[in-house]
């Protein structure tokens, strides 16, 4: 299908005055055009083979070296849930391209779903130095930092440990004992203008607050994805 436009003459534009002229344009072409565009940026969002494939050997690596974290569960079995999971192994990746070093923790017998934790030794480094919230950011009125945990948490597609999560992580090692995490922050806590964020000291598990709009080198936060 063709559609016609005509380009009326300008004296600013390349036709003389006395010059009309006719442009033929396909729809197909131009819709074809807008499905690749499309197609390109949902592939931004996707892994290369050899990503995954680099991705897979790291994670089974992990597995392998830390099976106290994941007693009774089978390497196997989480790979043939994980091979063809294009989404989840993207957000696995965003997790271990900003220092996470997500692992297995534990499965979710009542759904079948695995779940990752960030379980890098201290907060991971590239999601350090960022307020809470978007609310806390917008709070501040210089020296803002780049990012806040909870929209990098949606742009990943995983979810900020909970206070629970992040207690039941420490139950699997050392974790934070010279950096903290941003946890997930209860609706009445947030509304007051207080988040929470948790380290280990002393060999114990400490839950602190501080504004939203907070933030430090040493703090960034720890996430979770369900596979």
């Amino acid at each position: 299908m063709l559609r016609r436009v005509t380009l009326t003459p300008s004296t600013a534009g390349p036709f003389s005055k006395a010059e009309t002229k006719i442009k033929l344009i396909s729809l197909p072409d131009v819709i074809s055009n807008l499905e690749l565009d499309i197609i390109t940026m949902e592939n931004k969002s996707e892994l290369s083979p050899k990503q995954r494939e680099e991705l897979i050997i790291a994670l089974k690596s992990r597995f392998d070296k830390n099976m106290n974290r994941h007693k009774g569960l089978e390497w196997s079995k989480l790979h043939a849930k994980l091979e063809f999971n294009f989404e989840k192994l993207w957000s696995l990746n965003e997790m271990e391209r900003t220092g996470g070093e997500p692992d297995v923790v534990g499965l979710d017998k009542s759904t079948g779903e695995y779940i990752f934790y960030d379980c890098s030794a201290e907060s991971p480094k590239g999601r350090r130095s960022i307020c809470y919230d978007r609310e806390g950011l917008e709070l501040r009125k210089e020296h803002k930092p780049e990012n806040n945990a909870l929209d990098m948490a949606v742009k990943m597609g995983i979810e900020l440990l909970t206070e629970e999560e992040y207690r039941d992580l420490q139950k699997l090692g050392d974790f934070d004992t010279k950096t903290s995490s941003w946890v997930k922050t209860p609706t009445e806590i947030r509304k007051l203008g207080g988040a929470l964020f948790c380290d280990r000291r002393y060999d114990h598990v400490f839950v602190y607050h501080n504004g939203a709009e907070s933030y430090y080198g040493v703090r960034g936060f720890r996430g979770s994805l369900r596979v």
